[in-house]
């Protein structure tokens, strides 16, 4: 016995071709069916037709499956994975060199300390070189350059930077020592001065040859302008025996004359004694004077114009300064015009036993050449005569009247 609320299939199989399960077929007559219970119909699969299978109808009451748990896991996994491939590229590129660990890195990376040098012959390596040799004066208030030329302290600089020394002198180093310094010598005509440092172990500069150079050689003037200390600048050679006359603005009164090295670097007050270099390290000149529009000193100030002695006559005239006390002085033995409307030097008189005499010059006569140097008036004369040293030979060409005559004239030194 059964109801309806708990039907269970008959255990009889149906009939072969019947239904798998229908009412019974008196189930209208059946006296114990309950005629309020739900009906049960059972029907069989369809039988295989051969075409494709039906579409399978989500039953859209049936409860849904959360997202939650689904996009949990995708986001941890995505968490991951950015965590693992950033630690990942972070130590390649720390192993790269690409990044310090502190942050973008800007530019390059950093080369090592002793990495960081300068080819010797770059112009920094050049600076490198020259700069621990190159000294401030400081005199009696006022600032002047220099270089050291010896081991024991000996420093060449100019006349004009010495003039009012009391005493009181200093100089001080590129790397910010300083040392007391006393005067040696000092040659007013020639612009040159030696002074000495109580200090040792120092290192000099290399000299080299100012009669090697030629126009259009590059060049560094180092000093200190204006009290610019470690001043550096750069140019190149404008001119060669440029001669110079400087009348004395000291105590001296004396008038200086010397064929100078021109040169369109920077130069101003301050950068006198420094020294005018070239492309090697070697020391070529003195920077000495400047050509300025300005009305008084106060107001000079560079315009590309800078003279420099050269640096075989301030080195001669500095020997004989630390050998004697006194510097000597080439002289042709000849007084000469200066400021006339002629062309040349004209010899005013000529000393009986001088040079000149012995190369047979007499009074009147306009030396227009010496040593191929073509000379405008009497000063170009005497600057390029003191250009050489004593016992030199120099050629000269000369116009007696109207005739023309060349002659050798072996140079002497002052007795005076």
């Amino acid at each position: 016995m059964t109801d309806g609320g708990h039907w269970r299939r008959p255990s009889m199989p149906p009939a072969p071709g019947a239904p798998e399960a229908a009412w019974w077929s008196d189930a209208s007559s059946d006296p114990w069916r309950d005629p309020y219970s739900a009906a049960a119909i059972h029907l069989p699969p369809p039988a295989p037709s051969g075409g494709p299978p039906l579409e399978v109808v989500p039953d859209p009451d049936a409860p849904r499956r959360p997202w939650s748990p689904i996009l949990l896991i995708c986001l941890v996994t995505a968490l991951l994975a950015g965590g693992v491939g950033g630690t990942l590229g972070f130590v390649f590129a720390v192993r790269g060199g690409y990044a310090t660990g502190g942050g973008t890195q800007l530019g390059a990376a950093p080369q090592t300390a002793g990495a960081v040098q300068h080819a010797p012959e770059s112009t920094a390596g050049v600076v490198d070189q020259v700069l621990p040799s190159v000294v401030t004066v400081r005199v009696s208030g006022a600032i002047g350059s220099g270089f050291v030329v010896s081991t024991d302290g000996y420093v060449i600089t100019n006349d004009h930077v010495v003039a009012g020394a009391d005493g009181a002198m200093s100089v001080s180093f590129s790397d910010g020592s300083t040392a007391s310094a006393k005067l040696v010598g000092r040659d007013p005509e020639s612009d040159v001065a030696v002074i000495k440092v109580a200090k040792s172990g120092l290192t000099p500069v290399g000299l080299g040859d100012s009669d090697t150079i030629a126009v259009g050689d590059p060049v560094l003037a180092f000093g200190s302008p204006l009290a610019l200390v470690n001043t550096v600048t750069q140019g190149i050679v404008s001119a060669l025996d440029r001669p110079i006359v400087q009348s004395g603005g000291d105590s001296s009164g004396v008038t200086r004359y010397y064929a100078a090295i021109q040169t369109d670097a920077a130069v101003n007050q301050g950068n006198s004694g420094g020294p005018l270099v070239d492309a090697s390290g070697q020391v070529v000149g003195v920077n000495s004077v400047i050509r300025s529009v300005g009305a008084s000193d106060t107001e000079a100030g560079n315009i590309g114009l800078a003279f420099a002695i050269p640096i075989n006559q301030a080195k001669r005239v500095a020997q004989d300064i630390i050998d004697t006390g006194k510097a000597r002085r080439t002289v042709i033995g000849a007084e000469v015009m200066t400021g006339g409307s002629y062309s040349g030097a004209r010899l005013r008189a000529v000393e009986p036993a001088g040079p000149a005499a012995a190369a047979a010059l007499k009074s009147g006569d306009v030396v227009t050449r010496l040593d191929g140097h073509l000379l405008d008036d009497g000063t170009d004369l005497i600057a390029l005569v003191r250009k050489y040293a004593p016992g030199s030979v120099v050629a000269v060409e000369y116009r007696r009247g109207n005739k023309t005559a060349s002659a050798s004239v072996t140079l002497a030194a002052d007795t005076n």
